[in-house]
């Protein structure tokens, strides 16, 4: 046995029993102790990360076949499975790896790219894209692991899809989270409507060559009707703080395969789904199905959601009323990016559940 020798104050004092010997201690020197301890805290907290490995979502990830298709999946570090779901629909999984601390508590975080995004393969119809391929695919990779009961993080889009296979497939969630996400296309189409009143009171530049190409006939998924409706910059719709969205002078990121499938995108929330909802996204609606959930469910909110409008996330208390709900009052669409000191404890403390 290795022990540690300390410098402690003794007695001198002995007591003898069976031959052995106790010395008995009056005092110890504190602030050595307090030194020594603060030490050991830094050696375990620095083997703890070396233990934690971050890929790299380019190169190093593995491909399953699901239904089908090749998904390119991604995880990192080791103990309970959480399953993260991207938004969009069209976004890769990319997105969210600002999440990746979450693996130094015992969670497994598993990313993939669905199918049609990323590195996956892609449909040779749209038509393919549905909300149901997607519910049914996070089944299938759920098997293809070999896991048996999972977590799930959906975020934005990827919350749908996370309700969808939780009520259809509760018997294997474990823990259930929802962030920045909607309950249903009566939501979403809020979602258009917020956004469409706030381009037209701060963008009126755009929002009027938007009217102009309207009148003509033009849809959310023409070309031009798509460039004109992107001058708006991301950080005035989806943030608090639209600087945590800025480039970083200097700073190159490589750029990754497919990260917004658009063709995906208006296939599932219609040809003008940026205005009138259509498609799968004009047809969810959990709202009487949440009150049955019977796994623990965490549903995450931005006070400064311009997309998933607060005044439409609260109404989960109403739908969804065992759940956990979180509001974060100093964030947008995106907790995970502009207050992660406070999201992620809560989100860990929800995993121990």
């Amino acid at each position: 046995m290795l022990r540690i020798r300390l410098n402690w104050y003794q007695t001198g004092k002995r007591k003898c029993a069976d031959g052995i010997c106790a010395i008995f201690i009056k005092k110890i020197t504190m602030k050595r102790f307090l030194v020594l301890s603060f030490y050991l805290l830094v050696i375990i907290s620095f083997l703890s990360a070396q233990e934690i490995k971050y890929p790299d979502s380019w190169t190093d990830g593995q491909y399953y076949t699901v239904n089908g298709a090749r998904l390119w999946v991604v995880t990192v570090g080791k103990g309970e499975p959480l399953i993260l779901i991207a938004g969009g629909p069209g976004g890769a999984h990319i997105g969210l790896r600002r999440f990746d601390s979450l693996a130094k508590s015992n969670i497994q975080l598993i990313y993939f790219d669905a199918f049609g995004r990323g590195k996956s393969d892609t449909a040779k119809d749209v038509k393919e894209y549905t909300l149901e391929r997607d519910i049914e695919d996070i089944e299938g990779l759920r098997k293809a692991m070999h896991l048996d009961k999972i977590s799930l993080l959906g975020h934005s889009y990827g919350g749908v899809v996370a309700q969808g296979y939780a009520v259809k497939y509760g018997q294997h969630v474990s823990h259930l989270i929802l962030a920045n996400t909607f309950h249903s296309f009566v939501m979403w189409q809020e979602n258009d409507d917020n956004s469409n009143h706030e381009i037209k009171t701060n963008y009126p530049e755009v929002w009027d060559e938007l009217m102009k190409i309207r009148e003509q006939g033009a849809v959310s998924s023409d070309p031009q009707h798509q460039e004109i409706y992107g001058r708006v910059p991301y950080g005035f719709l989806y943030a608090y703080n639209p600087e945590h969205f800025e480039p970083r002078p200097g700073v190159h990121r490589k750029p990754y395969p497919n990260p917004n499938n658009t063709k995906l995108y208006y296939q599932m929330v219609g040809k003008d789904g940026d205005f009138i909802v259509g498609s799968d996204i004009g047809n969810f609606d959990y709202r009487k199905e949440l009150k049955n959930l019977k796994m623990p469910v965490l549903i995450l909110a931005g006070r400064y959601d311009r997309v998933a409008v607060p005044w439409m996330e609260v109404k989960y208390k109403e739908y969804c009323p065992q759940a956990e709900f979180v509001m974060f009052e100093h964030s947008g669409h995106n907790p995970q990016v502009e207050e992660p000191d406070k999201e992620f404890p809560v989100i860990v403390d929800f995993m121990k559940k």
